[in-house]
């Protein structure tokens, strides 16, 4: 019998190609390019309140003047908690982004703007808010707000430059004011810190108090006193710094002035924390004066080669960024630096110095805080920073 012909079955139909892949569209894609900088528009808030507090103002204005600053802390305490959602946001939904942002040496430093936007408008709080809210509330709140901050701002102080050194190859040529961001906030905590002192048990706790605030001065300032040779240097050898970053070189003037400040104000309180009489004691108001009057003086020469490189920029058409907050808070530790030394010595001249820098700082937070209130409506704001130019590129 013959064998009967295989069958061949024919071959099955080729699968239909899969679709490209298309990705995931990002939930709330604006808060993207929501970064730690945009702390520093709490702060610059923040600060008009405190530095206009500690203003010597007279028996007429000061009703209206108290009225602004409470006006301006409860916008300070707003904003606060509105870039903290938004910042909550940004880590939730765009956690790749906000990785990268902690690793970059550009933007790390940023996040000391964190910490010194909860010690400021703890201050605020503390300065203005007691008639608002109560004494007692006020005082907790900033105990809090002090207590985060300094946490906040001693893993900042620590770890970004560990950040900067361990996973970036830092050159010369990228040193920036930017850095001292980083390591400001523990001589803002050293600033504010004192105005608590009164509020706790006399002895031991007043003692504690002012023991880590002197702690976090010295911090403070060893660390800016290693960054500002390499900021000066970076100046002088490789040119101005790039159109868009001009108005980060006011941020020299907050660790001058905050220092200024905390050296006044850790004097002052050093007579009821150490149980001495009223006035304070002479070595350490004696500090107080020999250190604040130079370094003022260094930081009043600093702000005219600021105001002349922002004026340079503006006429080659400096773009508006958020860097220009940096015209806000800066300003305002050296107003509350001028008050304190004009406590100090009794000069009426450190008072007219300290007044006119306060108009100067208010009229500074008002143009920025309108243009930043503008790019949130518009939606330029917020965006997604432009390309940065080399470092070492020069500015014509």
């Amino acid at each position: 019998m013959p064998t009967p012909a295989p069958t061949v079955s024919a071959p099955p139909p080729p699968a239909p190609a899969a679709p490209p892949a298309v990705p995931h569209p990002r939930r709330f894609p604006a808060l993207r390019h929501v970064g730690p900088n945009w702390y520093a528009s709490v702060m610059g808030t923040a600060i008009v309140a405190i530095s206009g507090s500690a203003l010597p103002w007279s028996t007429p204005p000061a009703p209206v003047a108290r009225s602004f600053f409470v006006a301006v802390w409860i916008l300070s305490a707003l904003m606060l908690a509105a870039v903290s959602a938004a910042r909550a946001g940004h880590w939730i939904h765009h956690r790749d982004q906000a990785r990268a942002h902690l690793l970059d040496p550009a933007v790390a430093p940023f996040y000391g703007c964190l910490a010194m936007a909860l010690l400021s408008v703890g201050g605020a709080t503390l300065a203005v808010g007691g008639p608002v809210i109560g004494g007692g509330a006020a005082v907790a709140v900033a105990a809090a707000l002090f207590t985060a901050g300094t946490l906040a701002g001693l893993v900042t102080a620590v770890g970004v430059p560990c950040l900067m050194v361990v996973r970036r190859r830092v050159r010369p040529a990228d040193a920036s004011p930017v850095w001292l961001l980083a390591v400001v906030p523990p001589l803002v905590s050293a600033a504010l810190g004192p105005a608590l002192i009164p509020h706790l048990p006399a002895g031991q706790g007043r003692q504690a108090l002012l023991t880590v605030c002197c702690a976090l001065f010295a911090l403070g300032l060893s660390a800016t006193l290693t960054l500002l040779p390499l900021i000066f240097r970076r100046l002088v050898r490789y040119g101005p710094l790039p159109l868009a970053l001009t108005p980060a070189l006011l941020l020299v003037l907050g660790p001058l002035g905050q220092s200024t400040t905390a050296a006044g104000h850790l004097a002052h309180a050093a007579s009821g924390a150490l149980g001495t009489v009223s006035p304070p004691v002479s070595a350490p108001a004696g500090f107080a004066v020999l250190y604040g009057l130079p370094v003022l003086g260094f930081a009043l020469l600093w702000l005219a080669l600021a105001a002349a490189a922002t004026v340079r920029a503006l006429r080659r058409g400096m773009p508006f960024s958020l860097t220009w907050w940096a015209f806000t808070f800066p300003v305002g530790t050296c107003v509350t630096g001028a008050a304190g030394l004009a406590r100090a010595t009794g000069w009426a001249a450190l008072d007219g110095l300290a007044v006119g820098l306060f108009v100067l700082l208010t009229a500074a937070w008002a143009v920025v805080w309108a243009r930043t209130a503008h790019g949130l409506v518009s939606g330029a704001l917020p965006a997604a920073p432009p390309a940065p130019r080399p470092a070492t590129a020069r500015t014509r």
